[in-house]
């Protein structure tokens, strides 16, 4: 498995706001991808001048935000398997999000912090 990406990622109700956030600390929109979860959620990658990343989803889930840790990787199953080896759980229950550029999702570690792992289609 190789990393080909890695930024923070916001999972939040109020996506509008956030990006608004992050857009007055010099942040643009790259990427929108609308095809998350049927188009149930709007997902955003965002850059700064100096190349800093983030991105920011929507969720329909009455919830707190959630910040992960977003990686990019070359072969999902194989970083999959690979979190789960080290005791990571999977708390949809080996549910991924497939959209038109990408399958991915969120693992929670052993100490509690979640990940995302997504691998982009070519």
């Amino acid at each position: 498995m190789k990393i080909t990406g890695f930024c923070p990622i916001i999972v939040t109700k109020d996506q509008d706001a956030v990006v608004a956030t992050f857009e007055a600390l010099g942040f643009e929109k790259r990427h929108t991808k609308t095809d998350i979860e049927g188009g149930a959620n709007v997902g955003i990658a965002m850059k700064d001048a100096n190349g800093n990343r983030i991105s920011i989803s929507s969720t329909t889930k009455d919830r707190t935000d959630i910040t992960a840790i977003l990686i990019n990787v070359d072969h999902f199953q194989e970083a999959y398997d690979f979190f789960i080896g080290n005791g990571f759980i999977d708390p949809r229950g080996n549910k991924t999000t497939v959209t038109s550029s990408d399958q991915a999702t969120m693992l929670i570690a052993p100490s509690g912090f979640p990940v995302v792992i997504s691998e982009h289609f070519k």
